[in-house]
């Protein structure tokens, strides 16, 4: 009864509950207040530029440091490529330096001979400004032209071969001119042709030469001369330089061999031996009497001076090639030198053998002129060969003409054996079989 009068009349309180922690884990983050403590801000600078990134520091790595994660030694094998590579391409300008040297010698050495014989040299022509010029006035300006070129008359075709042309001389249409030297530029190449050179006979080892082809007029200046001043004046001339066909030569007796394999002209020719002629030196001819009137005492002499370095020099109307038809052996006239260049590039010695060939022609237009025996001789040699050219040309004619028949045969029996049924078929090819054992035993019969 105490107790309820004083909580009535605000008694004694009771003693304040203390929670459980342990009891409402679920709420024990809520079970202290908020820390009325501030969180401190650290003050922010600010600039005109704007605010500054921080410097990051970059780790000490093996990877930015070549040196030590690599040596030279492991690229000894790049290093001798570009060594290899290095050697070669000095070999090779070196070697091109030193035939375009070679060439140049060659051609500032026979300059003046060609200029003399030639009205022009080179080919870039007749120049414009000479168009309207005549008689010798042209020619003096064309001399001028010829020697104003200098090197510039030798064309270049590769690294080793090397050209010039020259026309405008009576009796000699035009002149074609190779030097064909050693590859300097690739000695690999070189060491290889000199090797199969020395084990085959029929391999010619490499060297500098020079080929000279001569096409003579022969009495077609009307054909190649066009319409111009003083063309007029070589039309009166054409039956003036006309000459003999024949083929004739001096060659070299150790490539004596291999141009008579080689040319098919030669082919024609006999050898003998004139004791006008060096040792080294022997006459291939179709007859005597065009060696005495071809043989002068100048060729000799040229023949003399040029030395060992002669090859050859022909004179000819038949192809080089051995002809397959009966049109390929029209004659065709020419002047063929070749020789060697020496190795001192002194090409004195050789001028007056190249003077020669260029004069030629004057020899051949005066003194080609043989008795009909001996024309006859020749005829026949050349009536010989053409027989046997169209001999060869109908066994081939009749080679095909069978080979065309036992097509349509076969196509009639193919078409023969699909019309039948397998009965008739089984029939046909026995009585074929038959006839094939005929035609069998009839031959061995021939044969015993």
């Amino acid at each position: 009864m105490a107790n309820v009068i004083n909580n009535l009349f605000g008694g004694a309180k009771p003693a304040s509950v203390i929670p459980d922690k342990a009891g409402d884990s679920d709420f024990a983050d809520f079970a202290e207040g908020a820390d009325p403590s501030p969180i401190p801000i650290s003050p922010v600078t600010t600039t005109l530029a704007g605010a500054q990134p921080a410097k990051t520091v970059v780790p000490y790595t093996k990877w930015y440091n070549v040196h030590e994660r690599h040596s030279l030694s492991e690229f000894k094998a790049e290093g001798f490529i570009l060594a290899a590579m290095t050697v070669v391409l000095v070999l090779h300008l070196f070697g091109a330096r030193l035939n375009r040297s070679k060439a140049k010698k060659w051609i500032r050495a026979h300059a003046s001979t060609l200029g003399s014989e030639f009205a022009l040299v080179g080919f870039s022509g007749v120049p414009r400004a000479l168009s309207d010029k005549s008689g010798d006035e042209l020619t003096q300006a064309l001399a001028d032209s010829n020697s104003q070129k200098g090197d510039g008359i030798l064309k270049e075709k590769s690294l080793f071969e090397f050209a010039t042309y020259a026309t405008g001389r009576v009796n000699v249409a035009f002149v074609d001119v190779k030097l064909t030297l050693v590859k300097r530029f690739n000695p690999f190449i070189t060491l290889a042709e000199n090797v199969i050179g020395f084990f085959w006979d029929s391999y010619a080892q490499p060297t500098d030469s020079v080929e000279a082809t001569l096409y003579p007029f022969d009495g077609k200046e009307a054909l190649t001369v066009p319409a111009m001043p003083g063309a007029a004046e070589l039309r009166q001339n054409d039956k003036k330089s006309t000459f003999d066909g024949f083929v004739w030569a001096i060659v070299h007796k150790e490539s004596m061999k291999q141009v008579r394999d080689e040319r098919y002209d030669v082919s024609l020719t006999y050898t003998k031996d004139n004791n006008k002629l060096p040792q080294w030196l022997t006459v291939m001819t179709e007859s005597a009497e065009i060696t005495d009137a071809l043989l002068t005492p100048e060729l000799i002499k040229a023949a003399e001076s040029a030395g060992d370095l002669l090859e050859y020099l022909i004179v000819s109307d038949q192809p080089i090639d051995k002809p397959t038809t009966v049109e390929e052996t029209n004659p065709r006239k020419r002047i063929f030198l070749k020789y060697r260049l020496p190795s001192d590039n002194n090409y004195e010695p050789l001028l007056p053998i190249f003077q020669y060939f260029l004069r030629m022609t004057d020899q051949l237009v005066q003194a080609a002129h043989f008795r009909p025996e001996v024309l006859r001789k020749v005829k026949s040699v050349r009536d010989e060969m053409i027989k046997g050219i169209k001999k060869a040309s109908e066994q081939e004619k009749a080679e095909e003409l069978a080979v065309e028949r036992e097509k349509q045969r076969k196509a009639k029996r193919d078409a023969e054996l699909a019309a039948m049924d397998a009965k008739s078929q089984k029939k046909y090819l026995e009585k074929e079989r038959e006839r094939e054992a005929k035609r069998q035993t009839k031959k061995m019969t021939t044969r015993a």
